[in-house]
């Protein structure tokens, strides 16, 4: 198969607002949706993340470059305040080169994240 531009998403929660906290919980799923598609830093195109309102100590943007993707476009938004939406959630869409079809991708989802998408194989 050739390589398209494909979109995976992935999602994580904190428990408290900290720099520290949160950075860690952003890594590891950066990491995590990186390692499970096999995805090679330079088919990365772009990450957008989103936070709830609660996240006011750091752009989650901000932790993944602290794992080489300084150079990857990054942007940070605010997520739609929703009444019952998950709260301390932190949402990425991740747009990539990759050979895998849409169906193939492993989106992730952590933490209290993963009953949004709880139709997604683990």
């Amino acid at each position: 198969m050739s390589s398209a531009v494909r979109a995976l998403r992935g999602a994580t929660t904190f428990d408290i607002d900290e720099a520290e906290h949160v950075a860690e919980r952003v890594v590891e799923l950066v990491e995590l949706m990186l390692e499970r598609n096999d995805i090679a830093h330079d088919d990365v195109i772009s990450i957008l993340f989103t936070a709830t309102s609660d996240l006011t100590s750091v752009f989650p943007a901000t932790a993944a470059r602290t794992v080489g993707l300084g150079d990857v476009p990054l942007i940070c938004a605010q997520e739609l305040d929703i009444a019952g939406a998950v709260p301390h959630c932190i949402r990425v869409l991740m747009h990539l080169n990759t050979g895998l079809a849409r169906d193939e991708l492993r989106h992730v989802y952590l933490e209290g994240a993963r009953g949004l998408r709880d139709d997604l194989p683990e």
